[in-house]
């Protein structure tokens, strides 16, 4: 079989190939192609659509008739691991991308953009194998399909992308682009697809080297059908994944791992003692040469005082989390393990995160793998397309004192993927009865802490600070910069300026709030977003604005608070704290167990708002004094002291 292996020397092997109708070796060919297009599409049942009910696979298209098919190995003659699919105007009636629009809409898209439909070319069908996806074959045979284009007179790409694993980040990175208003869910991929559009004039984004090398060599990698390598059966991944390294293999890759390191990450270690304590995580993957050279140097800094590495334990939690039955059978573990890795070290496989702040390095699986794993007891609660709707959001959260509580809470449920934490404050003693926090952590600001922690459950969250508190000046990036502007606030301040200037903000911009006041269990949610002209507070505030509670004395302040959270509601014991705040007692009180109650409230209406179920707004209480009360017990009360004697 003639074969093209990737110019800069990866193990990768591309044929490619041209199927016209007509033929029973055309026909058996596309029913191979099918049959490996639909189990990895599958997704051990993601996308349950691509089985059939005898359990076979099937992805049936018309599409593929007339047009070019690219498929990837690791060695020549070995098993298909990845595949692409071209397709040339003479099919266009048939583009995916046109039975998605419409035809009207398709060729009017096309119009706007400045192409014809006689010069746009589609790629479809970009599946990998899962052990083959961190080892870079997607890109090779996404760059090939490219190339193939521009060397067939393409002046435009068009086509479909998915949204929940990266796929549209990954054409991006192409010089793809995607087309306003066109992203919707599709039943059938159980995501959100959007239409990509490249135009071939302009470099293919940074893989534009790589392009332009397989673009020249194209025309030696194409071969007949009839020497592709279809013949016999595809094979799982299964059948060419070899053997697990032994331990003493493993023990080789450790050392190398510790034979590496990075002393300029030495310099992150110390990033306390300076004005801006560090808190963010250095990842690296070591299947970048650049990214071997950085953690050889760190390692040999000797900043790093611990490392933990439990890959395995990892990865079998990923393939029973897809396949709950191999958990009843060790050896079936081992075999999907050794599947997944396809060949590949343990030691390379993910990404190793350094958290400077505490010296350890942690070896984890890659970013999507890793969140699948860690939110697997979510499903039944909250599904895997739901999850993935969540990871998009960005949420704001003013106050990290009650507030870290919600913002722990979020990240460890997946309730957003992006943050801004705002608080000036820096942690006391005093807040160690409520902050999960270790003496350790004593003047560090509130914001930093919760950054910290929140990485440390996922080290890939996009998190924000804003050190200085909020004010006139961060108002609007923190609301609007940035990734964009929030989709949920969590205000949990004790400034009234800043709590009615927050809530203005937000209802102008259409963004819904929640807030825990920590007393009784109170949740408040103001719905801006379906609400615009709702009062802010309920109205418990009158007409007052922001601007009317600047340079509160203390006293103001504390009446101006307890109208906000309606003081004939409060709790017998917070009514008897307030007249002694600032004589007998320094502060309001509070205790470990409303903030985390607080956390879950929050935590719970902020998840219905963003997956768009029902919470309206209004105040809700959870006093748990009420609902735990003997005459709410739902079982025969026990025996009294005195009943037993």
């Amino acid at each position: 079989m003639n074969v093209f292996s990737a110019p800069d020397g990866a193990p990768w092997h591309v044929s490619a190939f041209r199927l016209d109708a007509g033929g029973q070796e055309q026909a058996e060919a596309v029913r191979r192609i099918r049959e490996l297009r639909a189990r990895i599409l599958f997704d051990h049942g993601r996308r349950p659509d691509f089985r059939t009910t005898d359990g076979g696979y099937a992805d049936d298209q018309d599409l593929d008739f007339g047009a070019w098919h690219f498929v990837g190995r690791r060695e020549p003659d070995g098993p298909p691991l990845g595949y692409v699919r071209l397709s040339t105007p003479e099919t266009g009636e048939l583009f995916q991308t046109r039975a998605y629009l419409g035809s009207q809409v398709y060729e009017e898209l096309l119009r706007e953009c400045g192409f014809g439909t006689a010069e746009t070319f589609e790629h479809s069908r970009l599946v990998v194998e899962h052990q083959a996806r961190k080892l870079g074959l997607g890109v090779y045979l996404n760059a090939f399909a490219m190339a193939a284009a521009r060397c067939l007179g393409a002046k435009a790409m068009i086509g479909t992308s998915g949204t929940a694993d990266g796929q549209d980040r990954f054409h991006e990175r192409f010089g793809f682009h995607a087309i306003p208003g066109t992203r919707r869910y599709v039943e059938r991929y159980t995501e959100d697809v959007v239409i990509m559009l490249y135009r071939s004039a302009l470099p293919a984004g940074e893989h534009a080297g790589l392009v332009e090398q397989l673009e020249d060599l194209f025309p030696a990698a194409t071969v007949p059908a009839r020497e592709a390598g279809l013949g016999g059966e595809f094979g799982r991944a299964s059948d060419v994944c070899g053997q697990a390294p032994d331990v003493a293999d493993r023990a080789s890759d450790v050392r190398e791992i510790r034979a590496c390191g990075e002393r300029l990450a030495a310099a992150s270690a110390r990033a306390d003692d300076g004005a801006e304590p560090c808190w963010r995580p250095v990842h690296f993957e070591l299947g970048r040469a650049e990214d071997r050279a950085r953690l050889r140097e760190l390692l040999d800094s000797g900043a790093v005082r611990e490392v933990r590495d439990t890959i395995e334990d990892q990865l079998a939690e990923l393939v029973t989390s897809r396949e709950p039955r191999l958990r009843s059978s060790p050896e079936a573990v081992e075999r999907a393990v050794a599947e997944q890795l396809g060949g590949a070290g343990r030691q390379e496989y993910g990404t190793w995160v350094w958290y400077p702040w505490s010296g350890r390095l942690v070896h984890l699986l890659p970013r999507e793998e890793f969140r699948l794993v860690r939110t697997d007891r979510n499903r039944g609660r909250i599904d895997r397309a739901q999850q993935r709707r969540l990871l998009g959001c960005r949420v704001g959260v003013i106050g990290l004192s009650v507030g870290s509580s919600a913002a722990l809470t979020f990240a460890m449920e997946g309730i957003g993927g992006s943050f801004r934490l705002a608080d000036f404050d820096t942690l006391s003693v005093s807040n160690l009865n409520r902050l999960r926090a270790g003496v350790h952590h004593l003047g560090l600001n509130k914001c930093v802490l919760a950054a910290r922690q929140m990485l440390e459950l996922d080290p890939w969250l996009d998190i924000e600070i804003h050190p200085g508190g909020l004010t006139d000046e961060t108002m609007e990036e923190f609301f609007s910069g940035g990734t964009g502007p929030l989709d949920l606030l969590v205000e949990e301040c004790d400034t009234p300026y800043v709590k009615v200037a927050a809530r203005e903000h937000a209802r102008v911009l259409g963004i819904p709030v929640v807030m825990d006041a920590n007393d009784r269990g109170l949740l408040d949610v103001e719905r801006f977003d379906l609400e615009p002209q709702r009062p802010l507070l309920h109205g418990l505030l009158g007409d007052t604005t922001s601007r009317d509670l600047t340079d509160l004395t203390p006293q103001q302040a504390v009446d101006v608070i307890l109208t906000m959270v309606d003081r004939e509601r409060l709790s017998p014991e917070l009514t008897a704290a307030v007249g002694q705040i600032g004589t007998t007692l320094s502060s309001w009180p509070q205790l470990a167990s409303g903030v985390a109650l607080g956390g879950a409230l929050t935590a719970e209406a902020a998840r219905r708002i963003l997956l768009g179920l029902p919470r309206p707004s209004g105040r809700f209480y959870t006093d748990l004094e009420v609902l735990t009360s003997g005459d709410r017990s739902t079982v025969a009360p026990s025996l009294s002291v005195q009943e037993i004697s």
